[in-house]
């Protein structure tokens, strides 16, 4: 069990170091992602100033607090060109090396995940940590201590889901020789129904039923939601199993997808 887990722990290890050689590209692609939040700035200014009053319970103030912890969690949870990097290792026969070995490649890939994200955390959490500062007077923590916790507990099950779906994606890879299509179409989705473009506690009740049943909802906006203490009660815990169980879900999706994607593999490359 020991050898198994340091097994693992060295590829996280040699994740971690392939990782710092790009440090300033992730550090720059972070600095000018937040961008867009300007023009969110700008956005919901104008709607709050038309309407006068508030927004399904959102104020200007808490909507920038929303889309501020939106880009917190999408930076802490949130694959980097996974599906890129696996997909070229299916097309060129990188995987032949591994599938010699006492290895699950998807434990290898989520080890290499998991340095990823640390990496990219520890790059982006200054110019993040500047953005909050600079809004610090829309910023409100929660009082009660289980809210960090279940937040937590979703925002940890939101990457393990998003990591996932984008496996399954690039298993695809195995029967097709570009996935870019269907990687941009699934991110589509992802932007419109995860709660990037907006809140989707503001839209017409019947389409937030029908979005509690989809992946995207556990992927960002749940843990914000947890966070902001806008899903409450048996609301709260319904969410948490749903995710719980998209989680097993895409888990189960993603083992799948490998064992039958190795039956059309031919070896090539590498």
């Amino acid at each position: 069990m020991n050898a198994r887990i340091d097994k693992y722990i060295s590829v996280f290890n040699i994740g971690l170091q392939n990782t710092f050689v790009y440090r300033w590209n992730y550090f720059l692609r972070a600095a000018f992602g937040l961008i867009p939040l300007a023009g969110t700035v700008f956005l919901w200014s104008a709607v709050f100033k038309e309407r006068g009053r508030g927004l399904h319970g959102y104020d200007y103030g808490s909507m920038i607090y929303y889309y501020l912890l939106m880009i917190l969690v999408s930076n802490l949870v949130t694959p980097t060109e996974d599906e890129w990097q696996i997909a070229a290792d299916i097309r060129e026969g990188q995987i032949n090396a591994l599938l010699t070995k006492p290895m699950s490649y998807l434990a290898y890939r989520f080890s290499i995940f998991c340095s990823g994200r640390l990496v990219y955390t520890f790059v982006t959490l200054p110019p993040i940590a500047l953005i909050f500062l600079y809004f610090h007077n829309y910023v409100a923590f929660p009082h009660d201590p289980l809210t960090y916790v279940l937040a937590t507990l979703s925002m940890l099950m939101a990457a393990f889901i998003q990591f996932f779906i984008t496996y399954s994606l690039a298993m695809m890879a195995f029967w097709i020789l570009e996935i870019t299509t269907i990687v941009f179409i699934v991110y589509s989705f992802e932007y419109f129904l995860g709660g990037q473009m907006f809140p989707i506690d503001i839209m017409p009740a019947g389409i937030q039923a029908a979005l509690k049943w989809m992946p995207f909802y556990y992927e960002l906006f749940c843990p914000v939601a947890i966070f902001l203490e806008r899903l409450r009660g048996g609301e709260l815990w319904q969410a948490l199993t749903i995710q719980t169980g998209w989680l097993f879900l895409t888990w189960a999706v993603a083992r799948t997808m490998w064992h039958r994607g190795l039956r059309h593999y031919q070896a090539v490359g590498g």
